[in-house]
C-alpha cells in the first residue's frame, strides 16, 4: 500500500482521512510526497468533481520504486528518451514541462499552404528534437497515464475520465510560455439533456480560434475520437464523437495524404469495431465560423484506450489487459519503425520486465540496437517476441 506525506502527517492511500488532507493540500497548493523512496518524491493534487486525486509529477516516474504505482520505465526504452532535454524540458522547481513543437499554432492568411508529408512524417502537413503532432499526442497519453493498465480496471475507463486525465496532463505543460491547456480542446462527454450547456462551454473554449480582423490567426489543438470523415461538396467533414453538429473541414488533398500516411492505423481501426481512432489536429475558425483543420495525425487505441500500431502489438496489449499486474505501453513519439523500443513494461512482484516485439524482416541493425538496449538495463528483465519465429510466446510473468 502506498503512503503519502502531507505536511507532518503520513497517510495510507486507502486511509479515510486522506481525502480531507488532499483537499487542504489542494487549497494550499502543497505537494504531497510519495514515500516509496527515501524522504519522498513530490506529487501534485488534482480535483475530479468532489474527489481529490494524487498525480505523478511530469517525467518523474523513473524516480519511484519499481513496486510503486507511479513508477514508469526508463525513458530510453521508448521514443521519449530522444526528446528529453530538447523537445521536452522539465523545470524541477515548478514541475512544468516546456515543449518545443515542430508545427505551428498560428497561420497568416485565410488558409495555409498544404504541408508536404513524406512516408515517415508523423503528421500530415519531424525534426527529431522537436515534438511532432503525433509525438505530442503520445506525450499527452503518457502523462495522462492512459498507457497504464491492469485487469482490475476492466470496464472502468470511459471517455469522461480519458478527457479529464488529458486535460489535467495539459495543465502541466508549457508551449511558448503559455499553458498548453489554454490551446488544447478535448470534448467533454456529450449528454443530450445537457446539450445547450455543453455547446455554450465549447463556444467559450474555442473563442480564441476566431479569425481576427488582421494579423496571424491563432490555431488550437483538438484531441478527440474519430467517428467518420464524411464527404461534402468540397472536401471532407471530420465528425468527432461527443461533438455532434460541429463540423471540422478537411480539404481533399489533406484527407488523401492522411489516409496514405496513416494507412496502417486506418486499417487496424476498420477491422476492429471495439477499437477507437484518436485524432490530434490543429485548427482555426474561418470568417464563417467553421473549423478548418490545418494539420492532423491519428493513433489507434484498443477498447481500454491503450495505443497499438500493429496486429502484434494488439495481441500483446490484449494479453496484458487480462493480467492483474500493472503494465505500461511504450510509445514511439518521433522514432521511426526501424528502431526498437520496449513495446510495453510489466510489473510482477516488484520486478520490471521490458517486452519487445521484433517485426518480421527486422535487419541486423535492429537486432544490434535491441541487444544494446537490453544490456544497458540489466536490472530490468526482458521478453522478446520475434514475429518471424511464429506465435507470441507465453508471457510467464
Amino acid at each position: 500500500m502506498r503512503r503519502f506525506r502531507i505536511g507532518s502527517e503520513v497517510h495510507g492511500e486507502d486511509a479515510p482521512e486522506l481525502q480531507e488532507a488532499l483537499a487542504h493540500a489542494h487549497e494550499r497548493r502543497e505537494r504531497p510526497l510519495c514515500m516509496c523512496r527515501g524522504d519522498g518524491l513530490p506529487m501534485y493534487v488534482a480535483r475530479m468533481g468532489s474527489l481529490y486525486v494524487i498525480k505523478r509529477m511530469p517525467l518523474s516516474g523513473g524516480e519511484h520504486d519499481p513496486s510503486c504505482a507511479s513508477y514508469e520505465s526508463p525513458y530510453e526504452l521508448s521514443g521519449l528518451g530522444a526528446l528529453m532535454g530538447s523537445a521536452i524540458q522539465l523545470d524541477p522547481q515548478s514541475g512544468m514541462a516546456a515543449l518545443k513543437l515542430d508545427f505551428s499554432l498560428s497561420k497568416i492568411g485565410s488558409r495555409a499552404a498544404s504541408p508536404q508529408a513524406g512516408p515517415g512524417a508523423d503528421s500530415v502537413s519531424g525534426e527529431a528534437r522537436k515534438l511532432s503532432l503525433r509525438g505530442l499526442l503520445h506525450y499527452l497519453w503518457h502523462e495522462a497515464e492512459l498507457t497504464v493498465w491492469t485487469s482490475l480496471w476492466a470496464g472502468k475507463r470511459h471517455w469522461w475520465n480519458v478527457q479529464w486525465h488529458l486535460r489535467e496532463a495539459a495543465k502541466q505543460m508549457i508551449v511558448k510560455g503559455r499553458p498548453l491547456a489554454e490551446t488544447l480542446y478535448v470534448p467533454e462527454a456529450f449528454r443530450a439533456q445537457k446539450k445547450d450547456a455543453i455547446e455554450k462551454r465549447r463556444a467559450e473554449a474555442l473563442a480564441p480560434a476566431a479569425t481576427p480582423g488582421s494579423g496571424p490567426r491563432k490555431l488550437m489543438i483538438l484531441v478527440g475520437e474519430v467517428k467518420d470523415f464524411e464527404p461534402t461538396r468540397v472536401g471532407r467533414k471530420l465528425v468527432v464523437r461527443h461533438m455532434p453538429g460541429f463540423a471540422l473541414m478537411v480539404d481533399d488533398d489533406l484527407h488523401r495524404r492522411l489516409r496514405s500516411r496513416f494507412e496502417r492505423e486506418f486499417s487496424l481501426w476498420e477491422v476492429d469495431d471495439r477499437s477507437h481512432l484518436m485524432t490530434i489536429a490543429t485548427f482555426g475558425l474561418n470568417p464563417a465560423g467553421l473549423a478548418v483543420i490545418e494539420e492532423i495525425a491519428v493513433m489507434v487505441v484498443n477498447e481500454n484506450w491503450i495505443p497499438y500500431d500493429s496486429v502484434h502489438e494488439k495481441k500483446l496489449v490484449d494479453a496484458l489487459a487480462r493480467m492483474r499486474d500493472k503494465s505500461v505501453k511504450g510509445l514511439r513519439y518521433n522514432l521511426p519503425a526501424d528502431q526498437p523500443i520496449a513495446n510495453a513494461l510489466a510489473q510482477h512482484r516488484g520486478q520490471s520486465i521490458a517486452l519487445y516485439i521484433v517485426p518480421a524482416g527486422a535487419d541486423e541493425k535492429f537486432e544490434l540496437n535491441l541487444r544494446d538496449m537490453i544490456a544497458a538495463r540489466p536490472e530490468i528483465g526482458s521478453w522478446v517476441w520475434r514475429v518471424s519465429d511464429g506465435e507470441m510466446p507465453p508471457l510467464q510473468l
